[in-house]
């Protein structure tokens, strides 16, 4: 029924000046819309509306990901504009903080300017 719809992905912020400097200015989407309720993006065909909040709690599960073709690569870019990788006690991630799963695919995770957990997967 909704296959063939275009998706949208929401994260909350509590500042959306704040999300806008990373979501745009650090992680490079294009910022479509912003009412002042929401800061509209667009990544690789897929919408992500930051609607803005007063208060929230960050959810300790991941909120938001990409899948990219070499993850030392984007992580090395992103760890030059200070974005800091969370290692996660006892999943047995490398020193980089990648974790390989059973099937092969490597995973790393680092935060948004609100906690949100976000991450990246290199498939095997």
């Amino acid at each position: 029924m909704l296959g063939s719809s275009p998706v949208t992905a929401f994260l909350p912020s509590t500042d959306p000046v704040r999300s806008r400097a990373f979501y745009e200015g650090l992680l490079g989407l294009t910022v479509t819309a912003s009412d002042g309720f929401a800061l509209v993006l667009e990544g690789a065909g897929t919408t992500i509306r930051v609607t803005r909040v007063e208060t929230f709690t960050p959810q300790p599960f991941t909120a938001l990901g990409w899948v990219v073709q070499d993850i030392a690569r984007v992580m090395s870019q992103l760890a030059e504009q200070s974005v800091e990788f969370v290692v996660f006690e006892g999943m047995g991630q490398d020193a980089d903080g990648v974790w390989t799963a059973p099937g092969g695919h490597r995973i790393a995770w680092f935060k948004d300017p609100d906690a949100n957990l976000l991450s990246l997967t290199q498939y095997a």
